[in-house]
């Protein structure tokens, strides 16, 4: 008994204090009253159509005119990934799957945060035989923090009071590919580390004119961790794409069209750890819970044996029969005299 008490006391006392060091993620929600800073868009996406074709811009709601898109570098590269980049596309798009279906490796990437490198794309290898045949837009746009519209489509914006538009006339319906592939896309600040769910996203259009839709919805959230502390956004992502055909009805603009909507509740994920008083606490317990069982244990086992033991030992004095002259038996023991001894 006493083997298994020690035993068992050392194992669940390893096993606490690994509980001790561990920490898990608690989520507070409140309604958002910061509406009048400005959401940082961080885009980086590859379209399989030459820079001076397309055109990126974004339709805020709360203004008539398009949001300057001046921050967004157009950089024509080949829309092929080398073989290093590929492997990342791949562990990403395995990561994206494992997140769908275990939602609570969300907490061991905040907790991991600025430990693992950036998600972005390694940098490509200079080869000279490949033409660059597609158009990388990357960089940063601040709008402001109501619903809007982030699209590329074909031809340049132009603004003007009524809203926008796009030079596409100039454009052959031959030349429209809005292939794509989504290296990064966030909302507010820029942590490495943190998985969003559409990067890794890669699409290839089928037709000519198609239209790629993603309606996102930002939720606001303040993260504190043991090592980091920032405001950033999480979103959710549902995904449409289908054919521009006049004829059979389904109208619209060939592109890539990102429609956004800011969530009104914001989310507070805290990292928390157990006191050190609760850890003594329970460590007590253990022990002093280990040792009462155990000593019921051993009381009763040694009852049992006391029981099983002693009957045997009652049973080697048993009383013997003595007759006696006048008929009768007696069944007292005999005593021990100098005579018996002899």
């Amino acid at each position: 008994v006493s083997l298994i008490a020690f035993t068992t006391i050392a194992f669940l006392t390893i096993m606490e204090f690994m509980v001790y060091r561990d920490t898990w993620m608690k989520y507070e929600y409140e309604v958002d009253k910061d509406f009048t800073s400005k959401l940082r868009i961080n885009i980086d996406i590859t379209v399989a159509m030459r820079c001076q074709y397309v055109g990126a811009d974004v339709l805020d709601l709360a203004e008539t005119m398009v949001a300057s898109a001046d921050g967004l570098i157009y950089e024509p590269v080949p829309f092929e990934l080398t073989p290093q980049q590929k492997e990342l596309q791949r562990m990403l798009q395995l990561i994206q799957s494992r997140l769908q279906e275990e939602h609570s490796l969300q907490d061991v990437i905040f907790k991991s945060a600025f430990k693992s490198a950036s998600t972005a794309l390694p940098p490509r290898e200079d080869n000279s035989l490949q033409s660059p045949d597609a158009c990388r837009i990357h960089g940063h746009l601040y709008v402001n923090k109501v619903a809007g519209n982030f699209h590329i489509t074909v031809g340049k914006a132009i603004p003007h009071p009524r809203g926008h538009a796009h030079l596409a006339a100039l454009v052959s319906h031959e030349s429209y590919n809005f292939s794509h592939r989504i290296d990064h896309l966030s909302f507010g600040e820029l942590i490495p580390g943190i998985i969003n769910p559409l990067d890794g996203t890669e699409k290839i259009a089928s037709d000519h004119n198609q239209m790629f839709q993603y309606f996102i919805t930002v939720v606001p959230t303040k993260l504190h961790t043991y090592k980091i502390s920032a405001e950033t956004h999480q979103f959710s992502v549902t995904e449409r794409e289908r054919v521009i055909n006049h004829a059979a009805g389904s109208h619209g603009v060939s592109g890539i069209f990102m429609k956004y909507d800011i969530s009104s509740l914001m989310v507070t994920v805290t990292e928390e750890h157990m006191p050190f008083w609760q850890f003594l606490v329970r460590l007590c317990g253990i022990i002093g819970g280990i040792f009462s069982t155990t000593g019921i244990l051993h009381g009763f086992g040694r009852f049992v044996a006391e029981i099983i033991f002693c009957r045997f030992r009652l049973g080697s004095y048993r009383s013997t029969s003595v007759p006696l002259p006048d008929g009768h038996t007696s069944n007292h023991l005999p005593l021990i005299t100098d005579n018996n001894t002899h």
